[in-house]
């Protein structure tokens, strides 16, 4: 039902992030007033080796709510005492593209723990992605933006997590896009999003990559025989239809082992079914409402590769800039920004980093 003009599902996922914020408030004050601590995420002094601050260690694979695999990766700063409680440490949900997965970001997100070490980067398994493929029979259909978005959301409730930031990559950037949309005109706490090489409307690639673009890849791998013997196989016949290296040997991290089922042969990980009808929404998806009336709390920055895809420069950059946002240039830097170019990414997003306590 509609309860003035919002649905009633919206509205209580608003009241559930607000109650982890004051959740967060509390935490805040049993570290402040020496209060028993042991339900809370608390700082302590970095494990050093050498003088250095040594990488952070992320905590194993979990799923939340039987659906979405999720990986956890805490700066040195940050220790849990119990993972079910929420924790006072600010954190960054970072989210992959189309026919990614977590760990496609993963070397990124330990880059930042290190270097912001008070922070916490949860890495999400979108649906039908990765880990989290195995699920998608589970989960209400259709397989589209507002729904993935919809997922994470839950699944941030399930953790007891409330975000300061939202990374998006490509198909990511829609889906944070979508997440801060489902609250309504205000956010319960301030929150900043990173849109990576994205635009919030209509999708329009470029003609120069087209031999990689998404939709064709896509195809490609619906057409691809599996199970299969061996990696190589399909590295070979990506090449053979004009895909470049890069790309393929990409693609092949999406092909994995059932060893009790089909000997060592490998098969798909990812659900392609529900990843076409995730890329149908996400070229048709339109999300500029959110930048011409943004929620309250809401900071909003985008990034463009040097080498994009997209048609960026144009009328949709100069609506970006002329609705208040911002759009930073990533030089060296194909589609693939935090691989790409992680420092200079980094760099770029270095300010965000500077936590601030939520505003109510």
């Amino acid at each position: 039902r509609d309860i003035g003009g919002r649905s009633w599902k919206s509205k209580e996922r608003s009241r559930r992030w607000l109650e982890w914020t004051n959740m967060a408030h509390v935490s805040h004050a049993a570290v402040a007033s020496n209060a028993p601590r042991a339900n809370v995420a608390t700082v302590v002094m970095p494990r050093t080796t050498h003088g250095k601050v040594e990488a952070p260690r992320k905590e194993a694979n979990r799923r939340g709510n039987g659906q979405l695999a999720h990986e956890l990766v805490p700066g040195a700063l940050v220790r849990y005492s119990d993972a079910q409680h929420p924790s006072s440490a600010p954190t960054a949900v970072l989210l992959h593209g189309i026919l990614g997965q977590k760990k496609n970001l993963s070397s990124f997100a330990q880059q930042l723990a290190r270097n912001h070490p008070s922070w916490n980067f949860l890495l999400v398994d979108l649906r039908c992605h990765g880990a989290s493929a195995q699920a998608a029979s589970q989960l209400a259909r259709p397989h589209d933006v507002k729904k993935t978005a919809g997922d994470v959301l839950n699944l941030l409730g399930d953790l007891k997590l409330f975000p300061h930031m939202l990374v998006g990559h490509s198909f990511g950037g829609k889906v944070a896009l979508s997440m801060v949309d489902q609250f309504g005109s205000t956010l319960p706490r301030p929150v900043q999003i990173w849109v990576l090489d994205a635009l919030p409307g209509e999708v329009r690639a470029t003609l120069h990559d087209q031999k990689d673009s998404p939709r064709r890849l896509i195809q490609a791998l619906q057409e691809f025989p599996v199970p299969t013997g061996k990696k190589s196989t399909l590295l070979t016949y990506l090449e053979d239809r004009g895909f470049t290296k890069d790309i393929s040997r990409w693609a092949t991290t999406n092909l994995v082992q059932r060893p009790h089922e089909l000997g060592n042969r490998y098969v798909w990980q990812f659900d392609l079914d529900g990843i076409t009808e995730m890329f149908d929404s996400y070229e048709r998806e339109n999300l500029w409402r959110v930048l011409e009336s943004p929620p309250l709390g809401l900071q909003l920055d985008f990034v463009k590769a040097e080498r994009s895809v997209f048609r960026w420069g144009g009328v949709d950059e100069r609506k970006i800039t002329d609705l208040g946002h911002h759009v930073h240039l990533l030089r060296n830097s194909g589609h693939w920004v935090h691989s790409d170019n992680p420092a200079g990414l980094e760099q770029i997003m270095h300010g965000s980093f500077t936590f601030r306590n939520p505003k109510r």
